[in-house]
């Protein structure tokens, strides 16, 4: 089957230790399942893998890809969970310490066919395209429990999103819109702030821009360069969800004395469950919010969707079609 692959490394230049050919169908231990692949979408994590971070050279050659969307072995519709935790495991699959994602241990999403615990399945409405679908699984379930998991917001809340134009950054800006919330937004662009109130943000403001007034909670995905920012535009008591750090994690101040003068909650996120995959896939159901793919490209050329994202030249999702 045709698959896109890490068979090497290269810290500099990842998108050249990208391969693409014939690979070979996936092994299907018990209580797993095949998923024949219609869509998947690119994320950070796949050009982190080629430079070699949270991937072993031992596992290569590694098809790359976390998220898919597609159709199981009885031809139902269905997204693909991309957290696989230890058989042993029950509760929260992000709390497990032997989990991982697909194309870490194990083969992942982007080829014709990825095989996958059943648990891991879960039904697509018709409401959604695969291309749609595919965007949800690591991105959007990342900003959805960012948002109503650990950061336990609610309608009338307002909340600051950093950095807007990354695929996490796109889904906060809709899906707190989409459920209720007053939403700021920063960007150094600003072509990407335009877009941004496009997407549903209320208000827009350059990088490190005073805000007019404090905010109930900041989403943070930037780190360094964002950070001082984040804190200094929380009220008192306000919170901090973090699930990046794509300008670094060493911050040139922690803020430290705010923080515990202000009492304010820093929180750490990650990814998701298999149950809050299925809320969100029902949230967009009901609330007809959707993804924003800023491309679509045909698998076989998946070098060019790598390239726009090694580049920053994009605003949304890159989905793969099969």
């Amino acid at each position: 089957m045709f698959a896109v692959y890490a068979e090497s490394f290269s810290s500099d230049d990842p998108v050249s230790a990208l391969s693409t050919g014939e690979r070979p169908e996936p092994e299907v231990p018990d209580g797993w399942t095949t998923i024949t692949v219609k869509a998947a979408s690119l994320n950070h994590h796949d050009l982190f893998s080629l430079r070699g971070v949270g991937l072993k050279q031992e596992a290569l050659p590694m098809i790359l890809g976390c998220d898919a969307a597609g159709y199981d072995e009885d031809g139902n519709e269905v997204v693909v969970h991309a957290v696989i935790s230890d058989p042993a495991w029950t509760g929260d699959e992000t709390l497990d310490p032997r989990r991982s994602l697909l194309s870490e241990r194990y083969q992942g999403t982007f080829a014709e066919r990825v095989a996958v615990p059943r648990s891991n399945v879960v039904p697509k409405p018709a409401s959604l395209s695969f291309e749609e679908a595919a965007c949800l699984p690591t991105a959007w379930l990342t900003a959805y429990r960012m948002l109503f998991g650990q950061g336990n917001l609610k309608a009338g809340d307002t909340v600051l999103v950093q950095g807007a134009g990354g695929g996490v950054a796109t889904a906060l800006i809709t899906l707190a819109r989409a459920g209720g919330l007053k939403v700021l937004a920063t960007s150094r662009d600003e072509h990407k702030r335009s877009r941004a109130l496009e997407l549903g943000a209320h208000e827009v403001y350059e990088s490190n821009e005073r805000l007019p007034g404090k905010v109930d909670a900041v989403m943070e995905t930037v780190g360094r360069a964002t950070w001082s920012h984040s804190i200094r535009s929380l009220r008192p008591g306000g919170k901090i969800v973090i699930s990046g750090t794509t300008s670094g994690p060493k911050v040139d101040d922690a803020e430290l004395t705010r923080i515990f003068f202000l009492q304010l909650s820093v929180i750490g996120s990650t990814m998701g469950t298999r149950a809050e995959l299925a809320s969100l896939v029902q949230m967009l159901d009901a609330t007809g919010a959707r993804p924003l793919i800023d491309r679509t490209v045909p698998l076989t050329d998946a070098r060019e969707g790598f390239a726009a994202m090694a580049g920053g030249d994009i605003f949304g999702k890159i989905v793969f079609t099969a």
